[in-house]
């Protein structure tokens, strides 16, 4: 991890000399920007590394919730843990009226090392594992969020294109439609000029299977800590521009019950020393021979799926998005250039020969995300796990079942079984996150919903 130091901060001053606020961005377990602002005559003590704050602090539910299931022997006290900014993530943050910028900060040990409690740290010890290996991995993010209409309802609209001349909504699903590049032209601008301010690289965005609902693609990435950052800074940009224009965004993984849920799909490739993609094919045909450690990195991602599920899908909401027919994965297959399946071979050059893995809901740390995935991928070429046969091309799997874990208490459950993930996680990492999920799933269903009135309260 490298940190921005006072002169980093005096370039960016010089830069952007109207700047009076500083938003430290502290990207909780949970993958929420947390946040706390700092006036000026404070920046100087963030970049000289004597800023603090609780280490309980990244270990929070959804709702910021503290929950009595995680152990405080765990955090010693809780004791006043120091942050360090970390290097080009200073940037203006545009949507605001007022002269504001960020930066993104890391939980770190005295020494400068991360601290167990930083939701990068996970990823960190799964890249230790492929830098050991001589292996490297690159990966990019595509994204899914749904816009939100203003709505005199207490329930979210999604935001729809009117048509012209009329006061009518725009029905229909109207995947890619030029229209909606004209409605919301001002937004996507806008998201792209905060992106680029804040060194986040977009490729493609636009409208998806559902209305109101997009989706925004970043350029792949040779540091999957990388990556992951930009993953939560867009998630943030969108939302900021978005308030900025007078709605709504979500990347909630299923806020609408009879549309489309919103994915997290990873793109990873592997390379050697010598900079060759170990998946790739030395004499390419179309369709690619899928080869051996493909097929073992497959297998790997297979044989983890279940007990990573805690972190593709952290949420009780999150299992709402699985089920057959929906393009989203309902269980564990693999094919190329299919779209049903959860582990898909895109159509790609041998070069970037890669897997696409289409299980994480967009609402999920990508950190965990990606640390989960190339785990799964590095476990399965050190084991040479076969993943059986693919789904052939033109597969229908609109009927499947669906055997991935159901409820999110399934998931908890299995991930605080796995034999496996311990060992690239961290242990302590592990239990944390564990009471964490299950803190806040206790919670949630201790709640009463308006849905147990509608169905029980007259005829029980």
């Amino acid at each position: 991890m490298n940190y921005a130091d006072a002169a980093e901060l005096e370039r960016f001053l010089k830069a952007y000399p109207d700047t009076q606020v500083l938003e430290l961005l502290m990207p909780d377990i949970s993958g929420i920007l947390r946040a706390k602002r700092i006036h000026r005559s404070e920046f100087s003590r963030l970049f000289d590394g004597t800023f603090l704050t609780p280490r309980s602090a990244p270990l929070l539910g959804a709702r910021g919730d503290w929950y009595d299931e995680i152990p405080l022997s765990e955090l010693g006290g809780d004791p006043d843990q120091i942050i360090l900014p970390i290097s080009g993530t200073l940037a203006p943050a545009p949507w605001y009226d007022s002269p504001v910028a960020q930066v993104m900060v890391a939980y770190t040990q005295d020494n400068g090392e991360l601290d167990w409690v930083d939701p990068r740290q996970p990823l960190e010890n799964v890249l230790a594992r492929y830098h050991a290996d001589g292996l490297s991995a690159t990966v990019a993010t595509e994204l899914e969020f749904y816009l939100l209409a203003n709505a005199d309802d207490s329930r979210p609209m999604p935001l729809k294109g009117n048509i012209p001349g009329t006061n009518l909504e725009q029905q229909g699903i109207q995947y890619c439609m030029a229209d909606d590049l004209f409605d919301c032209d001002a937004f996507l601008n806008d998201v792209r000029i905060a992106s680029e301010l804040q060194g986040v690289p977009l490729t493609t965005l636009h409208g998806e299977f559902s209305p109101g609902q997009w989706e925004i693609n970043t350029l792949h990435q040779t540091d999957a800590v990388v990556a992951g950052t930009h993953a939560l800074l867009l998630r943030r940009i969108v939302k900021g521009v978005a308030r900025k224009h007078g709605y709504g965004a979500t990347f909630m993984a299923k806020p609408f019950g009879e549309l489309a849920g919103s994915g997290m799909h990873i793109h990873a490739s592997v390379y050697d020393s010598e900079g060759a993609n170990v998946f790739a094919d030395p004499d390419p045909v179309e369709p690619p021979r899928l080869m051996p450690r493909l097929r073992h990195a497959v297998g790997g991602l297979g044989q983890l799926l279940d007990e990573s599920m805690l972190c593709f899908a952290p949420h009780a909401n999150s299992y709402r998005r699985f089920k057959a027919g929906a393009l989203a994965p309902s269980g564990k297959s693999w094919g190329y250039d299919h779209r049903e399946v959860a582990l898909r071979i895109p159509r790609s050059t041998e070069h970037n020969r890669r897997i696409e893995h289409r299980v994480a809901g967009a609402e999920a740390n990508p950190y965990l995300v990606l640390a989960a995935v190339l785990a799964g991928i590095h476990y399965g070429l050190q084991t040479a796990i076969d993943p059986g046969e693919p789904v052939p091309r033109d597969a229908d799997l609109s009927e499947d079942e669906t055997t991935l874990p159901a409820r999110v208490d399934k998931a908890i459950e299995l991930f605080a079984g796995s034999d496996i993930l311990p060992g690239y996680f961290g242990e302590e990492f592990v239990r944390i996150y564990t009471a964490i999920r299950q803190g806040e799933s206790n919670a949630y269903h201790a709640e009463v919903p308006d849905l147990d009135y509608a169905w029980y309260l007259r005829a029980l």
